[in-house]
């Protein structure tokens, strides 16, 4: 019996990757195990010496893991971005975030608004308060949720609107619904690589599942489920 592939990835990325593996599964006739985190605890976790053959995290940190030794050198390929939106409960108002200045009167009429305060999307949402110049009337106003937990906030009842990847808000429909993308002049695309671990169990079925993620069977998927291609592999 094969082993299966340990595969350890951002949360953002979770709702995309699981549409594929069982595409990857019946092809091959291999088996994936997959856990999931936010980006930071992936690359801390694996720096801790966590075991595991695929990881797919924000491209600068696969690339800090290549450079430490933990991810094979050279097997890093470019996966995907993912960029920011807005979700609201499913049936809620229409809300124009269209421009900068719609999109700051949003988040100042908002009575709350989660957001993945230890995620990547969640320090740039902090940040970009900073930015925009109304971080002192919004911040006593974000609701911290952990990752992969932020738009199912807005479902709940727990927050008004949330700020988080797309991928995760389109995962949570029927009762959570995608506002709107940032505007792009407010855009950040969160950037994710694959890596293959230096320890890898088996490097051979490993990589099959590298090469398929990152291949144009997988493309149409990943589009549905709100990540975007990068084509420039590093």
């Amino acid at each position: 019996m094969k082993q299966e592939i340990r595969l350890f990835g951002a949360i953002a990325v979770r709702p995309a990757v699981l549409a594929l593996i069982p595409q990857f599964e019946r092809a091959t006739g291999l088996t994936v195990a997959a856990k999931w985190e936010v980006n930071p605890t992936v690359k801390k976790q694996i720096e801790a010496g966590e075991p595991f053959d695929l990881v797919i995290i924000n491209a600068d940190m696969v690339e800090a893991l290549a450079a430490s030794g933990k991810v094979e050198a050279g097997s890093q390929r470019a996966f995907g971005r993912i960029g920011m939106g807005v979700a609201a409960k499913a049936g809620s108002r229409p809300l124009d975030i269209g421009s900068t200045e719609a999109f700051k009167r949003a988040l100042k009429d908002a009575k709350s608004i989660a957001y993945a305060s230890d995620g990547t999307s969640g320090g740039y949402f902090s940040s970009l308060l900073d930015r925009l110049g109304i971080a002192d009337e919004v911040k006593p106003r974000l609701v911290a949720a952990p990752g992969g937990q932020t738009a199912s906030a807005v479902g709940r009842g727990e927050a008004e609107l949330a700020v988080v990847p797309v991928t995760s808000i389109l995962a949570a429909a029927p009762d959570v619904m995608l506002v709107g993308r940032f505007p792009a002049e407010l855009q950040s695309y969160i950037d994710f690589d694959v890596g293959i671990g230096a320890d890898s169990s088996d490097a051979e079925a490993t990589r099959q599942l590298s090469e398929f993620l990152v291949s144009a069977a997988a493309d149409e998927v990943l589009a549905a489920k709100g990540v975007e291609r990068r084509h420039k592999s590093i």
